[in-house]
């Protein structure tokens, strides 16, 4: 396999295959779209971790919300968001994405975060104000949040889960043997915790998780993973290629061509998973309004 080298680290890593080339072109509707959050003073993950989908997604259109700033608190290899010291917590943030979702006039609405362990509940309370207030200026809209560990508190996932919404993601990431390398501060086993604490809190709201390949990880490892999250009754499962940030972030290791990506999906389907999305460009949030779509007709909502 042909490797390229970062001029800036002296890294090596796989060339960009054929089946990972795409164009983006940002249409009026993408720029508008980039000028409400501007003018609302909100940030997206489609933004601040520079996803490749964010054409794709602006267009329909859709976003994922990062509440609590752009800055984290920890220091995952795999991730494009800033990390440092975060700012105060904008008690504002709530009522405007709420606003901005009615809008939009958004049918599903994805929120997520930084992970901010400098809070006493990892900021529970923000993600709960924020789902009542899409609630509160849009009755209609279905809400998921995908929200990082908490570092294992109880209380802040209680938080979160009764705030009304819909769909709970937190992503696994990567196979537990990677995870000293990859993303340190967290703990496989304590985010399969909080997939199984959230379906054991409700058996209507629907668990989802994702993981990365292309790291390192051994085809069987990630059957184990998809195992894992089946024992832990997840509802759904994203499977995507793991694309490198920046030059200082962990390297890719492997593409992954779309014929495996077909096989992860026939497997976590096999193993129990009900619904799943697998393919190189595969994200956590992408496409999270077709999934929304299937759970109501499977469930008649």
């Amino acid at each position: 396999m042909a490797l390229k080298t970062d001029k800036r680290t002296g890294t090596s890593q796989p060339r960009l295959p054929s089946w990972m080339r795409r164009s983006v072109r940002e249409s009026e509707q993408v720029l508008s779209l980039k000028k409400i959050l501007r003018e609302k003073h909100l940030h997206t993950v489609c933004q601040s971790a520079g996803c490749p989908n964010i054409s794709t997604c602006f267009q329909k259109p859709t976003a994922t919300f990062m509440i609590l700033g752009n800055v984290c608190t920890r220091h995952c290899r795999f991730c494009g968001v800033a990390k440092g010291k975060p700012k105060t917590v904008d008690t504002d943030e709530p009522k405007h994405i709420g606003e901005t979702v009615k809008l939009l006039g958004l049918k599903h609405v994805v929120i997520t975060s930084v992970t901010r362990d400098d809070l006493q509940y990892g900021g529970a309370e923000q993600f709960a104000s924020t789902v009542k207030q899409i609630h509160h200026f849009l009755p209609s809209a279905s809400v998921e949040v995908l929200i990082p560990d908490f570092q294992g508190n109880e209380t802040s996932l209680q938080i979160v889960l009764e705030s009304g919404l819909d769909i709970l993601n937190h992503n696994v990431e990567t196979v537990p043997r990677l995870y000293r390398d990859i993303r340190p501060e967290a703990d496989f086993e304590r985010s399969l915790e909080v997939l199984r604490k959230a379906k054991a809190f409700s058996r209507t709201i629907i668990t989802k998780s994702g993981i990365m390949v292309g790291l390192g990880e051994k085809r069987q490892e990630v059957l184990d993973v998809f195992k894992k999250l089946y024992e832990v009754e997840c509802d759904a499962l994203t499977i995507g290629q793991y694309l490198s940030p920046s030059g200082s972030s962990y390297p890719v290791q492997e593409y992954v061509r779309p014929e495996q990506f077909e096989e992860y999906e026939e497997e976590a389907v096999r193993i129990g998973i009900r619904w799943v999305y697998a393919g190189p460009y595969v994200r956590s949030s992408y496409n999270a309004d077709a999934l929304m779509k299937n759970v109501k007709e499977t469930h008649g909502g």
